[in-house]
């Protein structure tokens, strides 16, 4: 998408200046994860344009880059900063990669993207509906707008109803303006990608922790009798799934006192390192939890293995890849779910571990591909880490039912905050036993 993106851009400006107007510059917003791709690709394919990455607020001289600038290229959290001076400028186009951090149209990145002035617009995303259709109105309201009616009609008209019609209805509007390219349409030479789910079972204080944490929540939310009720406890339904799934990782992110207290999962994590180190492979782990990556990186530096670290405050972030995708030993990168799930090309690898399951397959998937993209030239395996009779088995049965609304309509957090009284029941119902299974 990167690349097609600087084609279209290198069109633009041609287009442009047979027009013979002012100059324009574009761009472009993204990830922090992902600004010097942008940066190097640029230089790389299209030499001829001058790309800067905005530092911070000081940064910003409208003239310079108005007059000088052809790329600008910053991240989001930037976007909702600089909104006021973005919007002194005239750009020529707007491209929004991983645009799906506007999906809430609410939010100040959102609403900072639909103000900008610019004559043409692009949304870049490999999941475009991560929770619900309203996502893609999200999107469509920065690219097209109105072309999806108010966001009123919207939600009367599609995201509350569930029926194939709608959805077919909202294919066939969605189509002219939508160019979707699925790896098995255009990469038929990318090898394989296997998915294997590993199990642990609990055991000692672990699972007494989840036991207890578990009875907790049953008492203080089975009680729920509506969805209407479910909406208005969301905040404490989240936190104390949050806490069951943090116990399913290790004790000890519950409570630094349960720091030495053994993990069945962790065990599992360090018997497929151990494996997969034997066979001289280099494995990317995802957790969404930065506090257990600290843990997994604290047993590698004792047991002194080559390792890589990126989350959302790593600094060098460019060094970190590049280390990691030219070291020829078998080693370790480890990224937080949200700073590396996205943007990042890590062929070196063939191997993912998730640590811990997401909401949203979506974002699991982004991780996976990750590796599973074009250059990789070996089979890529996933493992999934999921620790048996606990919630973490019950994300799972959700996500598959979540995966068939985006496979209607296109031919996380967002997931969670959107549970149902239903959803609750199933989730929350089970129980956990030296000898008995899921109930």
């Amino acid at each position: 998408k990167t690349l097609q993106s600087l084609t279209y851009l290198l069109w633009l400006f041609d287009e442009h200046k047979k027009t013979k107007g002012p100059k324009k510059p574009a761009l472009v917003v993204c990830p922090k994860s992902v600004l010097d791709v942008w940066a190097s690709e640029a230089n790389k394919f299209a030499p001829g344009l001058t790309v800067r990455i905005l530092k911070n607020r000081d940064d910003i001289d409208i003239d310079f880059i108005q007059n000088k600038i052809d790329i600008l290229v910053l991240n989001y959290a930037q976007l909702r900063v600089c909104g006021e001076e973005l919007n002194q400028l005239k750009w020529l186009t707007v491209i929004l990669d991983e645009g799906q951090q506007i999906k809430n149209p609410d939010s100040k990145a959102a609403k900072c993207a639909r103000e900008l002035d610019s004559q043409n617009r692009l949304v870049l995303t490999g999941t475009p509906i991560e929770n619900r259709l309203l996502d893609m109105w999200s999107l469509m309201a920065f690219a097209m707008p109105g072309v999806l009616g108010s966001r009123a009609y919207f939600k009367k008209r599609f995201d509350k109803r569930k029926d194939p019609l709608s959805q077919t209805r909202l294919a066939s509007r969605l189509r002219p303006f939508l160019l979707r390219r699925t790896k098995l349409q255009v990469a038929q030479d990318l090898p394989p990608r296997t998915e294997e789910e590993v199990y642990s079972k609990m055991e000692g204080i672990q699972m007494e922790l989840y036991r207890a944490e578990l009875k907790r929540i049953q008492k203080a939310l089975l009680g729920l009798d509506s969805d209407e009720a479910v909406k208005k406890n969301s905040f404490a339904i989240l936190q104390g799934l949050m806490r069951l799934r943090q116990i399913c990782c290790h004790p000890g992110l519950i409570d630094p006192k349960y720091l030495k207290e053994e993990s069945a999962k962790m065990e599992s994590l360090f018997y497929l390192l151990d494996q997969l180190h034997e066979e001289g492979h280099k494995v990317l782990v995802f957790s969404q939890f930065v506090s257990m990556l600290d843990l997994i990186k604290a047993r590698l530096e004792l047991e002194n293995r080559p390792y890589n670290y990126l989350t959302g405050q790593t600094k060098d972030r460019k060094g970190e890849i590049e280390k990691f995708q030219t070291c020829k030993e078998p080693s370790v990168f480890m990224l937080s779910l949200k700073a590396g799930g996205a943007g990042l090309n890590l062929t070196s690898a063939s191997y993912v571990i998730l640590y811990d399951p997401w909401w949203n397959p979506a974002v699991e998937n982004q991780a996976i591909d990750r590796t599973h993209r074009i250059g990789q030239k070996n089979k890529v395996i996933a493992y999934r880490l999921l620790t048996r009779d606990t919630v973490e088995e019950k994300i799972r049965i959700l996500q598959h039912q979540k995966t068939q609304l985006v496979t209607n309509v296109l031919g996380d957090e967002g997931f969670a905050s959107n549970l149902g009284l239903d959803d609750l029941q199933f989730i929350l119902t089970h129980n956990i036993d030296d000898d008995e299974d899921t109930k």
